[in-house]
């Protein structure tokens, strides 16, 4: 308890400074929100700053608390998942070979290939399957049964070669989550990250055999996803204090492992890495242009949601959303040690 006078004096000085540096950066970021919309199929963004929303928008009759498919940016949240699994002892951990776990859904005649495929090579994109996304993803989900359609893929690299993006990676671990607990993939996000104050899956597709897609099609709203956003920047920590995901399992997901042939961006587990303003950014990244960026040097959580019906790569506009992710990092630098140290 601060009894010295000087001390008192001192303390509310430093609220003061504090207080003014985040109003000032409100108003900064206002002002960049407002050129952002010119960036036409941005729809929203949140922006939080040492666990606080100090700015948000909604463009062209969208806004945070609207659910918006937020594509494979869910790839993300299935990591966690994972992570969880392992720290509750459901599955043994990233090194796990996938095999044994969906021995049922195994071709005929498996490439021998299979039994080196763990389910590490699963989150970081890198079991050597032939991809299910892009040009295949079409024909992968008009399949009778997706979870054999993916295992029944040719092998294009080695089991832990170059990353091959691809959903149906995703969407094994669903269905090892699935069979191993009993239980639905959205039982478990509600029941494990659902403590989080504010996360909440509003929809989220299934597949022929009931199993949720692991890694596309899931519903939230850029206020939840951001809650998301927010557990990873605390270390796995919910704004209750209770630990939600393993903290080791934050940092084995944000180690990069391989990297994107698209764009050089690292990729860990289900999470993407890259370098922008001088700082560490780690992000989940749906088609489209669906975003949540965690910068934890500067305390910055931020999501953006686009119009998920264009390619945001080739069109360029996921170059604008990082660079408009750059200018909000750069704002931030004036009240980076009053914040922090409040």
């Amino acid at each position: 308890m601060l009894k010295c006078p000087v001390a008192i004096l001192v303390f509310l000085l430093g609220l003061s400074i504090a207080a003014h540096g985040e109003e000032g950066l409100a108003q900064r970021l206002e002002k960049l929100l407002d050129e952002a919309e010119r960036l036409t199929p941005l729809q929203t963004v949140v922006v939080a700053h040492v666990g606080a929303v100090v700015a948000e928008r909604g463009y062209r009759g969208h806004s945070p608390e609207r659910p918006a498919n937020i594509k494979s940016a869910s790839k993300s949240i299935i990591s966690a998942l994972v992570g969880i699994a392992i720290d509750k002892g459901v599955l043994e951990g990233p090194n796990q070979k996938i095999a044994p776990l969906l021995q049922t859904d195994l071709p005929a005649d498996p490439d021998p290939r299979l039994k080196e495929v763990t389910i590490g090579h699963l989150l970081s994109m890198q079991a050597g399957l032939g991809r299910t996304s892009g040009s295949n993803y079409g024909r992968w989900v008009a399949s009778d049964n997706w979870v054999r359609a993916a295992l029944a893929m040719p092998f294009d690299d080695e089991p832990g070669g170059a990353m091959l993006y691809s959903t149906g990676s995703t969407h094994l671990l669903s269905a090892i989550l699935t069979r191993r607990t009993g239980r639905s993939t959205l039982e478990l996000a509600r029941e494990w990250l659902g403590p989080q104050d504010g996360f909440s899956i509003a929809a989220w597709d299934r597949d022929p055999q009931g199993i949720y897609l692991g890694g596309n099609q899931m519903a939230m709203s850029p206020r939840s996803l951001l809650a998301f956003g927010e557990l990873y920047r605390n270390g796995g920590v919910s704004r209750d204090g209770e630990q939600l995901v393993p903290a080791d399992w934050i940092k084995l997901s944000w180690k990069p492992r391989t990297a994107s042939r698209f764009t050089g961006d690292g990729y860990g587990y289900g999470w993407f890495m890259r370098e922008s303003a001088d700082e560490e950014v780690f992000y989940g990244w749906g088609y489209g242009g669906q975003m949540v960026y965690v910068v934890p040097g500067r305390a910055l959580t931020v999501v953006m949601i686009s119009n998920e019906n264009g390619p945001a790569g080739r069109s360029g506009h996921r170059d604008d959303l990082h660079a408009l992710l750059k200018r909000i990092i750069e704002v931030t630098d004036g009240v980076r040690k009053e914040a922090l140290t409040e």
